[in-house]
């Protein structure tokens, strides 16, 4: 009887471990069981089928959550045209460019808010003491960028600067540090607060910051603080070999495609991780994470973020309100082109250059994770329009709140 029973329990045990290792998912369900239309979001396969048949992309991955349950997934097109054609499987792993942002750095960020360790009001040069300041005609200086300017784009950097000049100056591959310290000379092109101008180097010097104030990279942080906490197995910087065959390329660059090395050219110059781009993920982690947003900060009983947070996360930040952007999230920028027409103020998302993107809708609980190749194999794919009309589609299923 006890040998009986100790089988069993080994067995219970490592069942216990097999499905830890896979990681967690939302549960699906048939759409109207949730007040979806199953007839309306059939549209969807039209749409991004005739996409894929135009070429717009090669593949793509989409899901649709709605009050915790997956609706819709669905996968098109194929994983990589070159070298040669590959299938896409809906647990393959894509390059989330942009979306690193929200979801590694600012998440990260505000964790260190709530800890109390940083301030939003903190000046960027408490951190980065070189981080120059915006100078007017009369050679008077501006107000200084605190850490809130850097997470709303608002801090009078430009949008990028040049990888191959960086590594000239610092040596391929580079520290982050160094990085930010080329970045932190960098002349302001606009007094800080003034206006929105989308940078990828504000995220590059958080990462920089969350490192300096934890002991920990962007990577190390946000995978002990945000994705292991909720069973995101799928989603890290750098993918292990274990997971290279299962990332789907981005760009052909010297003859091969990237296949799990970031594609963005400043966050491979610091060997893959950076808090502008680098996070690699599937739709079904996308999904957990964008869960959690919705219940406030918690899902399945673990607590990422506080509730408030969450909700000042996702506002739009009252200091710089014309911004149009919440902390770390796009509200109601031109970029957010992603919310469609029919999803409401109090949705946010972020896209990213790859092709991939998530809007989050509080309103109806609803979660739309999409994520494609498009920069595959020549950085010659469009996405923008059908994003909106994806929303669109996925907006005018609901049907009952």
């Amino acid at each position: 009887m006890r040998k009986r029973m100790s089988a069993a329990v080994l067995a219970g045990l490592a069942l216990v471990g097999a499905v830890r290792l896979m990681g967690a998912s939302l549960p699906a369900a048939k759409p109207e069981s949730v007040g979806m239309s199953s007839a309306r979001l059939a549209a969807l396969d039209k749409i991004v089928g005739e996409a894929v048949a135009r070429k717009d992309f090669p593949g793509a991955v989409l899901l649709v959550a709605h009050k915790g349950k997956v609706v819709y997934r669905k996968t098109f097109g194929l994983a990589q045209t070159v070298p040669g054609p590959r299938p896409l499987t809906a647990d393959m792993i894509f390059d989330l460019a942009s979306v690193t942002k929200p979801v590694a750095t600012a998440t990260s960020v505000m964790i260190l808010v709530e800890r109390g360790a940083i301030r939003l009001w903190d000046r960027v040069r408490l951190y980065v003491p070189e981080f120059s300041t915006w100078y007017g005609e009369k050679g008077i200086a501006g107000e200084e960028a605190r850490l809130y300017h850097l997470l709303t784009h608002t801090s009078g950097l430009p949008p990028y600067t040049d990888a191959k000049e960086a590594a000239i100056k610092l040596g391929d591959p580079c520290s982050t540090a160094d990085l930010v310290g080329l970045i932190a000379g960098i002349p302001k092109e606009r007094p800080v607060g003034s206006e929105f101008v989308y940078s990828c180097l504000n995220y590059i010097t958080l990462a920089h910051i969350v490192h300096k104030v934890s002991g920990q990279t962007v990577d190390q942080f946000a995978a002990e603080a945000i994705f292991k906490p909720l069973g995101m197995t799928r989603t890290f910087y750098r993918p292990a070999a274990e997971f290279v065959d299962q990332c789907v390329p981005t760009e052909v660059v010297d003859g091969t495609p990237l296949r799990g090395v970031v594609h963005d050219p400043l966050a491979r110059l610091q060997g893959g991780v950076s808090g502008n781009a680098g996070l690699f993920s599937t739709a079904d982690d996308l999904a957990l994470f964008a869960q959690m947003l919705l219940n406030r900060g918690e899902l399945n009983g673990v607590r990422v973020l506080a509730p408030l947070t969450v909700d000042r996360m996702t506002e739009i930040y009252p200091r710089v309100g014309a911004a149009g952007r919440g902390l770390g999230w796009d509200i109601d920028t031109d970029y957010a082109t992603v919310r469609g027409d029919l999803f409401g103020p109090r949705s946010y998302g972020h896209s990213g250059y790859t092709g991939t993107s998530i809007w989050i809708d509080p309103e109806t609980q609803t979660a739309v994770v999409f994520l494609t190749n498009r920069v595959h194999p020549d950085d010659k794919g469009d996405i923008i329009g059908l994003r909106s009309k994806v929303a669109n589609v996925v907006a005018a299923a609901v049907l009952a709140k």
